[in-house]
């Protein structure tokens, strides 16, 4: 597995290997420390190589565990890989995410300074519009509909909106490339503290007594360990200790990635779209996300469904991927044929709980087995809070990082049939 990525421009080149001092103030997080080296390292299996297992993976070496992330397939090659990259910080305020997501938004700046974040993997604020857009048949994008568009709305946007609002700005919005960002983390979890990845599905939990002792990957082989971290996103259902406990389905979610003619011309602008086809179908809530690499990105198209037991066969619906198409030429001839090129057309699997809340905590029961899953779209901006306070759970016994309470796989007892 070749995880040294670069990335065109040449201004985004993945793992850089620059050391940076993390200062202390509102807007960082102090990242976990290493133990004292006359300690013996912990021995942690982490299974799943999406954002949230590497995050865990990442802060658990940080921490001085002698860590072994397991990936089926390759790091990021699912949702971690092909997301938005969207950073709110206050966009999950008044529930119970709450605690996390503003940890973790504050987080990505910290790693951001030690990992050199906008070169590494495109970390950057962003200003966020919301708009309406409604097709029209007769009238296509053109410069002449942004006569009277107001000042905030950049001139690249150039199609049949109305309504814009401001509804995240450069302190609270930010993105990062999701697949450069968990590849820069996992890169440097091997490179700097020793963590291992190992390419192969998980068979099983072997349990000592009623305490995890080892985990074994199809074919036959044994990992001994004295803590697991289950962080299977959506494929958490196929594994019956949890499967048992909650459930996690689904939700597939299309994106397309294009590559203007002109990127240059494109600002730093997400934008969150209610839109409206012309031929009175169903209004939907696309996303727009440029990026300084020069793409951008474009989702939306989301419906629960049966999770494959692969991730690399995964594939998007026509339907879907054409009506993100036609979002993209709609909100600007920037983003239609002949003004960009398409660079991917895909779909990934968003894990969600039936509660609507992550699942992070001990698995009660199975000491020394742990489980954070069931971030739905939030995965990215809350990766590294989860995977800190992953860290400090297994290791020291507690999180300081954010009270876990409200995410602890305990609160299914009772509720769902074995």
């Amino acid at each position: 597995m070749n995880l040294a990525v670069s990335f065109s421009p040449s201004t985004l080149t993945l793992f850089r290997t620059t050391t940076f001092s993390i200062t202390s103030s509102a807007s960082t997080i102090p990242l976990p420390l290493r133990p004292p080296m006359d300690q013996t390292p912990k021995r942690v299996v982490v299974c799943g190589g999406g954002v949230i297992g590497v995050c865990t993976a990442y802060f658990l070496a940080k921490k001085g565990a002698a860590v072994t992330l397991i990936e089926k397939s390759e790091v990021a090659c699912a949702a971690s890989g092909k997301a938005g990259g969207f950073l709110a910080l206050d966009w999950c305020d008044g529930g119970p995410v709450e605690s996390l997501a503003r940890a973790s938004f504050n987080l990505h700046r910290s790693l951001s300074a030690e990992l050199n974040g906008p070169q590494s993997y495109g970390y950057r604020p962003l200003t966020t519009l919301s708009l309406t857009v409604t097709e029209s048949d007769t009238n296509p994008p053109s410069s002449s509909s942004t006569t009277s568009k107001p000042s905030t709305v950049p001139s690249w946007i150039d199609g049949p909106i109305r309504s814009p609002r401001t509804i995240g700005t450069l302190e609270t919005t930010a993105q990062v490339h999701p697949q450069l960002f968990t590849r820069t983390l996992i890169a440097k979890a091997v490179e700097d503290h020793g963590a291992q990845v190992v390419t192969g599905k998980l068979e099983r939990l072997e349990l000592v007594g009623d305490r995890v002792g080892s985990v074994v990957v199809e074919g036959g082989r044994v990992i001994e360990c004295d803590s697991v971290v289950l962080a299977l996103g959506p494929w958490s259902g196929k594994l019956e200790v949890l499967s048992s406990l909650f459930r996690v389905y689904g939700l597939k979610a299309h994106s397309i990635v294009l590559e203007p003619r002109e990127p240059n011309s494109i600002t730093p602008h997400a934008l969150f779209l209610s839109y409206y086809p012309s031929r009175g179908g169903k209004a939907i809530d696309p996303e727009v996300y440029p990026r300084p690499t020069g793409e951008v990105y474009v989702c939306g198209m989301s419906a629960e469904e049966e999770v494959p037991e692969n991730p690399d066969e995964i594939r998007g619906k026509e339907e879907s991927i054409a009506m993100l198409k036609r979002v993209a030429k709609t909100v600007s001839s920037h983003l239609g044929e002949g003004g960009a090129r398409v660079k991917a057309e895909q779909a990934c699997f968003l894990p969600c709980t039936d509660d609507g809340v992550p699942v992070i905590g001990e698995v009660p029961g199975v000491k020394g087995c742990f489980v954070a899953t069931g971030h739905s779209c939030w995965g990215i901006l809350n990766g590294p809070a989860t995977g800190a306070a992953m860290a400090e759970l297994v290791i020291d016994g507690h999180s300081t990082i954010i009270d876990l309470k409200h995410f602890s796989p305990a609160r299914f007892l009772g509720r769902r049939k074995v």
